[in-house]
């Protein structure tokens, strides 16, 4: 027999959630009061859209993300369906972009202006009629541009091509009718290439979405299904939805034989929804309980035994709906590997809730923080349908950083010119002052031989720490910001390498003082 040891290493093991405080919270938020099982919130790092309750028809709130505290009553709404607004995403290649659908049975999309609202908008950028009845689900495709999906209450899952003129369009590019019931959740591989299906009917499928082929359908008797997500690049499924006994429980499945699940957990007898999130860059899955304040987080390994539970995060005020912050949003400088949104109706509410890893380090941690999904499409919608699959564009969240292609990991940094510290090891010997200016001569004059020798358009202008042409001025707002952390990691840095001369400094005061006692005895 093999040993196991008791205890797994992790890195993520001692992940906290860390609520946000009462003035970084958007306060008089009226929620909507549907029973629609939907998160009904949607994030970006630069808005928080909700739905909201009113009266005839549907609309929803987009509030800026730094706009917290008390929201005026009269803030405008975005109020063009007839019918409630069952859900809403952003597009994840513009984040000015936003569909909507509606129980009257369409689907629209939204530009939101970059400034702030000042009167509700009612007209659509584009409105899609195809569905005969309520539509309660939208998602749009992972790596291509401008490819919408829908599913409503008609049993239909519509493709929508949204790169064309036209402001209506009455016909998708393609239909799946695989269901013979309501659709509960869709989900996406990570390049798009595969579709999981959640339906009523208790069964989960994988389908290819362009042909509408059915590759794999799960008919197993003992798991309900509400939910189903897929977990990256590890051909795994998971799902939530009740058990035999109506306990409140996760599956995880091979997407390649759904026939019998490879791990069942049940986790209480709670009547609440379960919503599942799935971090592929960390590999950690996070389910959070609709109409309780729990939020459970998981770590997801190849083997067995697959699941591995980590910790939850308790909170006495229950939440109705959730958002999700994209990684591109967080707060690196914090450690923060993930943040919700949570929609808390009985307090008019939305709270930001930080998963944080505890470092005492304040630079960038660049093991926490592989590469991950960009704002840029992979595809564009006619290469897409035309049977192109391809990975999402990967970027880099270390402040500062552009766009990188994807397979990180053949990717190798870059050689960069550097002003040397000397003596700043712990076991080098400290030289008199008299050899570090001589050092420090011979230094700089090689360093003017090595500028020398290189070609002219070759050569690197070091400014501050950062080269001029390679980082040039910022031109907006956000490369501004990348900049100012740059700068303040390069401060870290600086004042770290001062804190170790002082040390040695000291050090050497002090082995000056015991020579001199040493020479006063004899």
């Amino acid at each position: 027999m093999s040993w196991h040891p008791q205890y797994r290493s992790s890195k993520f093991r001692h992940v906290y959630g860390k609520a946000a405080s009462k003035d970084k919270c958007y306060d008089c938020v009226p929620i909507t009061h549907s029973v629609h099982d939907n998160h009904f919130c949607a994030v970006n790092p630069h808005f928080v859209a909700v739905v909201t309750e009113c009266a005839g028809g549907g609309a929803f709130l987009v509030i800026p993300i730094h706009q917290t505290g008390k929201l005026d009553p009269h803030y405008p709404r975005i109020c063009g369906h007839k019918g409630n607004v069952l859900d809403i995403k952003w597009n994840p290649f513009n984040d000015f972009v936003i569909a909507s659908c509606s129980e009257d049975a369409t689907v629209k999309i939204w530009d939101i202006p970059k400034h702030l609202l000042t009167r509700n908008i009612t007209n659509p950028k584009k409105e899609l009629l195809g569905h005969a009845r309520r539509v309660g689900l939208i998602e749009w495709h992972p790596t291509a541009e401008n490819i919408l999906f829908s599913s409503g209450y008609d049993y239909k899952i519509m493709i929508w091509n949204i790169d064309t003129r036209e402001a209506v369009i009455s016909n998708p590019v393609k239909t799946l009718d695989a269901h013979k019931d309501v659709i509960l959740s869709m989900s996406f591989n990570t390049d798009g290439s595969l579709l999981a299906t959640a339906c009523r009917d208790r069964k989960i499928r994988v389908i290819e979405p362009r042909s509408g082929t059915v590759l794999q359908e799960a008919s197993y008797k003992s798991h309900r299904v509400n939910k189903v997500l897929f977990l990256g690049n590890m051909k795994k499924l998971l799902s939530t939805g009740t058990s035999r006994w109506n306990n409140r429980q996760i599956a995880l499945w091979d997407q390649n034989d759904l026939s019998v699940p490879l791990v069942e957990e049940d986790l209480d007898g709670s009547s609440g929804l379960l919503f599942p999130f799935y971090d592929s860059d960390t590999n950690m899955l996070y389910v959070v309980g609709k109409g309780d304040g729990n939020i459970r987080y998981y770590e997801i390994s190849p083997e067995k035994p697959y699941l591995n539970y980590l910790t939850e995060y308790h909170s006495h005020l229950p939440q109705k709906g959730i958002g999700m912050m994209p990684k591109r949003g967080l707060e690196v400088s914090a450690c923060e590997i993930f943040r919700f949104y949570k929609l808390i109706p009985t307090k008019s509410l939305i709270e930001p809730v930080s998963m944080i890893v505890p470092r005492r380090s304040e630079s960038y941690q660049e093991d926490i923080y592989p590469l991950t999904t960009g704002a840029q499409p992979a595809l564009t919608a006619q290469e897409w349908l035309n049977g192109i699959n391809k990975g999402p564009l990967l970027v880099s969240l270390r402040p500062g950083s552009g766009n990188v292609d994807s397979l990180p990991q053949y990717l190798e940094p870059e050689p960069r010119l550097k002003t040397t510290d000397h003596y700043q090891g712990r076991g080098e010997a400290t030289a008199p002052v008299e050899m570090q200016k001589k050092s420090e001569i011979q230094d700089s004059g090689k360093q003017l031989e090595v500028r020398e020798r290189l070609p002219k358009k070759d050569q690197t202008h070091l400014s501050n720490g950062f080269d001029v042409f390679e980082c040039p001025p910022p031109k907006t707002e956000n490369e501004l910001l990348h900049m100012f952390y740059r700068q303040q990691e390069e401060i870290r840095r600086l004042r770290e390498v001062v804190n170790q001369r002082d040390v040695q400094i000291k050090q050497m005061e002090l082995e000056l003082r015991n020579l001199h006692m040493v020479i006063g005895m004899y």
